[in-house]
């Protein structure tokens, strides 16, 4: 039953084969009284007005005057009046009528059909489509769009939906195929609802047929696969990439070259350079000026799924977008290893020269007189990368720094003149990166064309500089390693001597005596200066060592305390132990003065405070290539990182960090030998150390030590060396070989002070000459390295005369370097210098047989 809501609200319905007949019996009447009521007013002013204008006409002239200004004034204020009337709408000559009017036969006779109805679904006007579409054969039979697709499952899940929405006051609509429509087949409609501010609360639906509609889009969908599946089975191949280089769209036929499955196609599961080979890819990234669409001929080889090569020429568009960077790309491509109309010679002369071009590993580049490129290689683009501006004037010179930039463009003009004897130019690249190239720049043909004036090979030779660089620095370093090792050897006999002697003085001195004060200040500043003398070994790699079995953690674990005093209240320790260390093999305590002189470093560079944080990590093979270190080997290592966030270091400086003697403290403020000293543990170890540092940013010490793997588990402790024994006096006589004339005759003069024989060879040239003369030994001690024959040369001779005398090598370098020289089977005991009386005397009695 149709429901009116009021009888002022229009109502209109009907088929659209309805008579219009129908279409007046819902038409709402028009407020006649407020027509009339307007018009009446209006008829009265009228009537004043012109009375009054036919009564000053019959006045005389002299009394009209007044009158006249006075029926001038009413017509103003009238005309006034009038004029606001109208606009606030209370006079009203059938505008808002007209209005009405329009708009009904408008909506009435809109191809859509329009239905409003309140917020209970009741309906209040449903025009002629609207009654069409839904079948209703008169207004009584105008229905809700929930109830005529009631009756239908397909569409009662997007009727639900228009509903809700109509239930918020939210604007939705909704597309939906019916099975069977009025025409006998299936149709597709298009629903909408609509709620406007109104204080009523009305709901506007519409429904329109939108069969022919779908129609054209299927048509169009049609034709579009049928687009599609030409271009899939076209002769020639074709994909289009996005900006990053994603594939979204390959056809069959390149898929079908290549080997791949359509599926991954579009997927993000295939990239450009997926299927370009070597760096190919390259040429594909190059761009023209912002803004501009740029198409380029390109031969290069594309590579299969299972690895193969493919000869092709690619004709490759690409649009720039205006801040320079390339957007999505579209790629036709033509296979160049089946028939392409070209004689078979020369098509397999241009696919050679086209790999051999794009393969090889020297980047090549034609270029007009002003450097500017006309034709690449791939390793040119590899090469040069972003450097070159990707806009119509790009110039080889501008990859250059301002000292290089004008030689190559001399040597370019020169070969555009026909010159061919230019010689090889090496020079930097231009930003921040530290890289360089060497150029060849030779002529060009005649007829190239003005385009070539030169080509321009560059070879990378920024690894060959680095290597260089690193082997000068190894060159100095070993230099002054050797230089250092030099100083100590003869300043550890000095040494030697010294304490010797001091010892000798204390033993006849008692604590009572004056001078014993001072003999022991002499020793005291000795062992001082052995100390350095230690440092400097150490950096020459020649220190004695005592590597055993260590876990790091362990080993930081202990020395964090000491740590934590060393460095203050201002600085911030922070220790990060990793997981699973690796075992190494070092000597504990030199491994423990490299973690101090370090953090000693550290908190010299952090005046107002700051953060020394220490960590430990393993190193696996399979991340060494990615350290960022060219010279490191690759194996396991354990990694010992010592952070400061300091003040940082400049590249001047990083270059001699590790010399000993240089410091960049004040004067009285160190020796310049800690991190020299850290340089040759580390090095002795067989580890490595590398130092990053920036200014303002604080630096970081990479330490590499290998991994042992121990026999057991668990790491060795160390060996506490015996008590020593109160009696110090032995028999025997000992063979004392010694070039020093200052520690042999200290060396005999405390031996023999306890009983022993001892015999004196300056060289061991001389104690050969004493052992031939059949003299009675029984024990050798011998100082390493003499002139004329060193240590292990007199020990080896010493074996040729069947003399099975054990011996003492006395050195005050380490006891590897020189056991190296000895077969494996010799057995020896090592003293190092500098040593004292007492530990001369304690290791003559041990090993004296």
């Amino acid at each position: 039953m149709l429901r009116h809501r009021d009888a002022a609200i229009p109502m209109n319905e009907g088929l659209a084969t309805m008579a219009d007949k129908d279409l007046s019996a819902y038409e709402a009447p028009i407020d006649r009284t407020q027509r009339s009521g307007s018009i009446g007013l209006v008829f009265a002013v009228a009537v004043l007005l012109v009375g009054a204008s036919i009564a000053i006409t019959f006045m005389q002239e002299d009394r009209a005057g007044p009158y006249i200004l006075v029926f001038l004034g009413a017509l103003a204020v009238i005309g006034i009046f009038a004029l606001f009337a109208l606009a606030i709408g209370v006079l009203n000559f059938g505008g808002r009528a007209v209005r009405e009017d329009f708009a009904r036969a408008f909506v009435a006779g809109a191809d859509d059909g329009i239905l409003v109805t309140d917020a209970d679904g009741g309906i209040i006007f449903a025009n002629r489509a609207y009654l069409a579409l839904t079948g209703a054969e008169g207004a009584e039979d105008a229905r809700p769009i929930e109830r005529v697709f009631a009756g239908d499952p397909d569409v009662a899940e997007a009727v639900y939906r228009l509903s809700q929405a109509a239930r918020e006051g939210k604007k939705a609509q909704e597309e939906f195929r019916v099975a069977s429509s009025r025409s006998g087949g299936p149709a597709w409609f298009r629903a909408s609802v609509y709620a406007p501010e109104s204080a009523r609360k009305e709901l506007i639906w519409t429904l329109s047929n939108v069969t022919r509609e779908r129609d054209r889009q299927e048509n169009i969908f049609q034709e579009l696969q049928h687009a599609i599946d030409f271009l899939d089975h076209a002769p020639a191949g074709f994909f289009s990439a996005e900006a990053d280089g994603a594939i979204g769209y390959m056809n069959a036929t390149l898929a079908g070259w290549l080997d791949y499955d359509l599926t991954r196609i579009g997927s993000g599961g295939l990239v450009v350079g997926d299927i370009l080979a070597n760096d190919s890819v390259l040429l594909l990234s190059a761009t023209g000026a912002p803004g501009t669409v740029t198409t380029e001929v390109i031969d290069v080889d594309l590579k299969t799924r299972g690895g193969q090569s493919m000869p092709v020429r690619l004709l490759h568009k690409v649009a720039t977008a205006p801040d320079g960077t390339p957007g999505a790309s579209r790629t036709l491509v033509l296979d160049r290893s089946r028939g392409t109309g070209v004689p078979d010679p020369l098509r397999a002369a241009e696919v050679r020269f086209a790999r051999f071009f794009n393969n090889t590993p020297i980047a090549i580049a034609t270029v007009d007189r002003s450097g500017r490129i006309a034709r690449s290689n791939a390793a040119f683009a590899r090469l040069f990368g972003d450097i070159i501006k990707n806009d119509d004037e790009r110039s080889i010179t501008q990859a250059l720094g301002e000292r290089d930039r004008a030689a190559l463009a001399l040597a370019i003009e020169a070969a555009a003149q026909g010159r061919g004897d230019l010689v090889p130019l090496d020079a930097q690249f231009a930003g921040p990166a530290n890289r360089s190239a060497r150029f060849f720049v030779s002529p060009v043909e005649e007829d190239e064309g003005d385009d070539e004036a030169a080509i321009v090979y560059a070879l990378d030779t920024t690894e060959q500089r680095a290597l260089e660089a690193q082997f000068a620095q190894s060159q100095k370093m070993q230099a002054i390693g050797q230089l250092a090792g030099g100083v100590a050897h003869d300043f550890n006999n000095v040494l030697t001597a010294i304490i010797g002697y001091s010892d000798l003085l204390l033993a006849s001195h008692r604590p009572t005596d004056p001078s014993f004060q001072d003999i022991m200040q002499i020793k005291q500043n000795a062992n001082r200066a052995a100390g350095l003398v230690r440092q400097l070994l150490a950096f020459s790699r020649r220190q004695t060592l005592r590597p055993q079995v260590l876990a790091l953690n362990d080993v930081l674990a202990e020395v964090r305390i000491l740590l934590a005093r060393l460095l203050g209240e201002k600085v911030t320790l922070d220790v990060v132990h990793g997981r699973d260390l690796w075992f190494v093999k070092a000597d504990i305590n030199q491994l423990e003065q490299v973690v101090i002189n370090l953090a000693v470093n550290a908190r010299d560079a952090m005046p107002e405070g700051g953060t020394l944080t220490v960590r430990t990590r393993n190193l696996p093979e399979a991340e060494v290539p990615t350290f960022g270190e060219t010279s490191l080997p690759a194996a396991n290592y354990v990694l010992i990182e010592v952070s400061d966030t300091g003040t940082g270091m400049e590249p001047e400086i990083l270059e001699k960090i590790f010399e000993p003697f240089f410091s960049t403290k004040e004067v009285g403020k160190g020796t310049g030998l800690g991190l020299s000293t850290v340089y040759g543990i580390v090095k002795q170890t067989g580890g490595f150390v590398f130092v990053k540092s920036k200014l303002g940013e604080g630096s970081t010490f990479q330490i590499l030590l290998p991994q042992h793997i121990p026999a057991e588990t668990a790491p060795e402790k160390a060996v506490e060396a015996p008590a020593a024994q109160a009696d110090m006096t032995g028999r025997g006589t000992v063979l004392l070989v010694e070039d020093e004339d200052a520690v042999r005759a200290f060396g005999a003069r405390a031996l023999a002070s306890r009983g022993y024989t001892v015999l004196e060879a300056s060289s061991g040239v001389e104690a050969l000459a004493i052992v031939d003369e059949g003299a009675h030994i029984d024990l050798v001690v011998s100082d390493v390295v003499m002139p004329e024959m060193d240590g292990p040369t007199l020990l080896r001779e010493l074996r040729a005369r069947s003399a099975k005398y054990p011996i003492i090598f006395v050195s005050g370098y380490a006891e590897d370097a020189f056991k190296k020289n000895l077969g494996e089977e010799e057995q020896f005991s090592f003293l190092p210098k500098p040593f004292t009386l007492k530990q001369l005397v304690q290791a003559v009695k041990d090993t004296m047989p």
